[in-house]
């Protein structure tokens, strides 16, 4: 540890500590110069949050339906799939690519297009599981409600 505290200066990492220090010291001296230069004039209008022009209505605090977050999720899932597709898929020309290579014999490439294909494949299963769960459509049906209507349309018909 003495020898540690002791030992050379190290300045390998000398121009990354000037670079932060430089960028925090522009943004105190750019933050301070613009606090003490710019009109303050406060106004009920000024205070208002802004909508794109409207007044708003109603609390900034609302409930927001889940299934935003859940199309956002899944909208992710395939944004993030084809961030790993693309590449691989833009690497081979053709299937011919994949399979055979220059002398006629079979290529790591296949084991490359197997496994794109599992992970497709499993990515392709995620979907149907949503679709069928119901999480893609945008106004799910009242499952109580549904069921109390078709309780209710038994005991008529009997």
């Amino acid at each position: 540890m003495i020898s540690y505290i002791l030992a050379e200066p190290n300045y390998d990492y000398a121009s990354v500590y000037f670079y932060v220090a430089f960028a925090v010291l522009f943004t105190g001296v750019s933050l301070g110069a613009s606090f003490l230069v710019r009109p303050s004039k406060p106004t009920v209008e000024k205070n208002l949050t802004y909508e794109c022009g409207e007044d708003p209505v109603g609390g900034a605090w609302f409930r927001m339906n889940l299934r935003f977050y859940v199309i956002a999720l899944v909208f992710v899932l395939f944004d993030v799939e084809m961030v790993f597709v693309y590449p691989i898929a833009s690497m081979f020309q053709s299937v011919r690519d994949i399979v055979v290579d220059a002398e006629g014999g079979l290529t790591a490439g296949i084991f490359v297009f197997f496994e794109l294909f599992l992970f497709v494949g499993i990515l392709f299963l995620a979907l149907i599981y949503a679709w069928v769960k119901g999480d893609l459509h945008w106004v799910r049906p009242d499952v109580r409600k549904l069921q109390n209507e078709a309780a209710t349309a038994g005991r008529e018909s009997k």
